[in-house]
């Protein structure tokens, strides 16, 4: 089986074992869960597209390895065009769920191990790349998807792993076995694993000689023995609770991050792709880093089409879409949000192979696309909200809205013009709160800043890729200068 349906992934997921923790409790059926299942259907959308003909190239491709169709998150980016469709791929998906569907983590790191480890095997002649490989066929074979795993809750920022107070704040191995290692520790800010069949754990950092037991890296089951969940809160989420569509505002999707602890979890020898090659910690860390923030330049955006949308259908319903404050409002809405997809496809048309042959993209307009995340979402939601008004933050419950007595007093109120209905007012302006302050603002507006790195992370790698020298030697050259 190359390509699951979406039925058929929510059931392979009901099937797992996982230990999940809400709210103080077991979650005994994730699946179900209602604050849990949006997050599964959006990913889920990433299996359901996937069989449609209109979106074939989009989202399948046909593996290399293979010769069969598969999902093109389990692909190896083996050119431009697959780099350039990676991303337009997101965007498709952020369009359609308006929220994060969460196996672009995997898909990154997919390419990151890929390059990384056929460079660790050339010079040391470990069998990390062969291990990979392996992986790799077994995931794009059974469409499995995959948590990429690189953040440490990191403790002390000034201290290196091995310096830290608590050994455990980075994951490292406790055990090394004939059969394989054990690890501990965990990982923060996971984005769908508990929608995951697989995890990779990657290092966060560059490493030093000391750290080599923190220099770890592997896949195993999301449902191993000594692997648990905490789930994260967010704003809003017990309103999925309440059974109100109107109040949710994206009642089918939305994303879901959780602590993952990793309590003595045994790897075995086949499903390590590093084992204390620290010198190679970076590498690792700065080429999933660069194709995570290419992502944003997609899922980002996708969602963004979706708040621009919903700010200009506010505007119909509030009788003023013809302001010219309002249109030139939401021309720089469209203005800020396509040039952060030029610069996901920017990075992806100017990217060149790896010595393994698969594809990495340009990193320095890579971290300038995700630069670039961290300011504009912002400024895209305080247009949207301008444009929505106050009501998106004030309106009443949808229980108050449907009482004999209040409903009839809301609804008269309310309105806005007065050929659309109140109701049709309230759930546009639920959605417009929704992507900007409630529960999928997650996976737009705050993970736009700290997701794939805070903004300080991608200056340093512009200060390291920009080339300056090259270019204050253009400078004396036109000026005449010779040192």
């Amino acid at each position: 089986m190359a390509l699951m349906t979406g039925e058929q992934y929510i059931e392979s997921i009901r099937k797992m074992n996982m230990e999940i923790y809400q709210f103080g409790k077991k979650v005994e059926n994730p699946v179900d869960d209602p604050i849990l299942r949006p997050s599964l259907n959006s990913v889920r959308m990433t299996y359901d597209l996937a069989q449609l003909p209109e979106y074939q190239d989009l989202m399948t491709t046909i593996s290399p390895e293979t010769g069969e169709r598969i999902n093109r998150f389990t692909h190896i980016h083996r050119s431009t065009t697959d780099l350039r469709n990676k991303v337009k791929m997101q965007r498709l998906l952020g369009q359609k769920t308006a929220a994060c569907f969460q196996r672009c983590v995997g898909m990154d790191a997919f390419n990151a191990e890929y390059s990384t480890t056929f460079e660790i095997d050339k010079k040391y002649g470990t069998h990390y790349h062969d291990n990979f490989k392996k992986f790799m066929l077994y995931c794009q074979e059974n469409d499995l998807t995959v948590d990429g795993a690189m953040t440490d809750p990191k403790g002390d920022r000034g201290l290196a792993p091995h310096a830290q107070a608590d050994p455990d704040l980075y994951l490292h191995v406790v055990e090394k076995r004939e059969d394989g290692i054990v690890v501990r520790g965990a990982k923060a800010h996971q984005t769908g694993i508990c929608n995951s069949h697989e995890v990779i754990c990657m290092p966060t950092i560059a490493m030093g000689p000391d750290d080599k037991d923190y220099a770890v890296s592997f896949a195993v089951p999301v449902d191993a023995e000594g692997i648990y969940m905490i789930i994260g809160r967010q704003s809003c989420d017990t309103r999925k609770l309440e059974g109100s569509d109107l109040d949710v505002g994206n009642v089918e999707f939305g994303g879901v991050e959780a602590l993952v602890i990793f309590d003595d979890v045994f790897v075995p020898n086949d499903r390590i792709f590093m084992n204390g090659e620290f010198e190679f910690a970076g590498m690792l860390v700065e080429r999933f880093a660069g194709y995570h923030r290419q992502s944003y330049g997609g899922c980002k955006v996708g969602v963004g089409d979706v708040l621009i949308g919903a700010a200009a259908v506010a505007a119909d319903y509030n009788g003023c879409p013809k302001a010219s404050h309002i249109k030139d409002k939401i021309i720089e809405m469209q203005h800020l949000n396509e040039t952060l997809f030029c610069c996901g496809i920017a990075c992806s048309a100017e990217g060149q192979p790896t010595e393994s042959g698969n594809y990495m993209i340009n990193l320095l307009l890579a971290n300038v696309c995700k630069q670039n995340v961290t300011r504009f979402p912002y400024e895209i939601v305080r247009l949207a909200e301008d444009i929505a008004g106050g009501l998106m933050v004030t309106a009443p419950s949808e229980k108050d809205f449907r009482d004999p007595k209040l409903g009839p007093v809301i609804d008269k109120y309310l309105r806005g013009t007065n050929d659309v209905t109140t109701e049709n007012r309230l759930k546009i302006l639920r959605l417009i709160e929704n992507l900007c302050l409630g529960t999928a603002a997650v996976g737009y507006r705050t993970e736009s800043m700290h997701g794939a790195g805070s903004p300080q992370a991608q200056r340093v790698m512009i200060a390291r890729q920009g080339n300056l020298g090259m270019k204050k030697k253009l400078a004396k050259a036109i000026a005449h200068i010779e040192d």
